[in-house]
């Protein structure tokens, strides 16, 4: 006589996502304590830093940062970098200010308290500061031979806030200023801006076609913004795959008196 296996018990994943994101608002709630609004911006981003570096693998860095590269280049300071921490190293730590190599950055976001069209163009300027730098990007020895050089993909670039200042939040006008964005340099998109979350209002991503053009933007319900958010992330860097071997050479190369 055949036996029946017993029936596996299901899992709920609405309610699991929805337990989720409770977390995810536990974990961005602790700067509502704060009044003053310099501690409260200081305390938002942290918020950000923790929670990001709690629900993404480990391959990922998440940290405050200035990105640099093997020119000299320097960004702007940047609120939220994710970063590769497998193979790329933290070059240098000054007075508690971290200097991130250009060849290891995968997204860098701006913290702001409303998303509105300063804060949005404000958050495209500091990404574009990054997406500037040079990039090296070498061969990769393995036991058959050798890796072609990776070419490197363009950085993603996003806002994270508390709420939206426009009605409704992510309408015609919030489109506007994205697609006015992407016009400023159409071909590598270097203002564009490709995610973000308003806990209060919504997730939202950028989608374009393969030439970065047709853009259309997808927003979720509030109840969600936070879970949305983290998954279309996490999806976002699954495309970036593995950073670009780095030119050790050509950083210590630009040390006078190394050549």
């Amino acid at each position: 006589m055949t036996q029946v296996p017993p029936e596996l018990p299901g899992f709920d994943l609405t309610d699991a996502f929805f337990k989720r994101q409770k977390q995810l608002e536990a974990g961005l709630g602790i700067g509502d304590i704060a009044t003053h609004s310099g501690t409260k911006g200081s305390e938002t981003e942290l918020n950000w830093l923790r929670m990001l570096a709690e629900f993404l693998p480990r391959r990922y860095g998440v940290t405050s940062a200035f990105v640099i590269d093997s020119h000299g280049g320097l960004s702007d300071q940047l609120d939220v970098v994710i970063h590769d921490q497998h193979f790329s190293p933290l070059l240098f730590e000054v007075g508690g200010a971290k200097y991130i190599p250009a060849e290891c950055v995968y997204a860098a976001f701006e913290v702001k308290q409303e998303l509105d069209k300063g804060n949005l163009e404000y958050a495209a300027d500091k990404v574009a500061s990054v997406r500037r730098l040079h990039r090296t990007t070498i061969e990769v020895p393995h036991l058959g031979g050798k890796y072609d050089p990776v070419i490197p993909r363009r950085i993603i670039g996003g806002v994270l806030v508390r709420r939206s200042d426009w009605t409704p939040p992510f309408g015609e006008s919030f489109e506007k200023c994205l697609i006015h964005l992407d016009s400023r340099d159409p071909q590598g998109l270097t203002w564009a801006l490709d995610i973000g979350c308003a806990v209060e209002h919504g997730g939202f991503v950028v989608k374009r076609d393969e030439k970065g053009g047709s853009i259309n933007i997808d927003h979720s319900e509030p109840g969600i913004a936070l879970i949305y958010f983290v998954m279309r992330l996490m999806r976002l860097l699954q495309v970036m795959g593995s950073p670009p071997a780095i030119d050790y050479d050509a950083y210590l190369n630009s040390v006078p008196g190394t050549d």
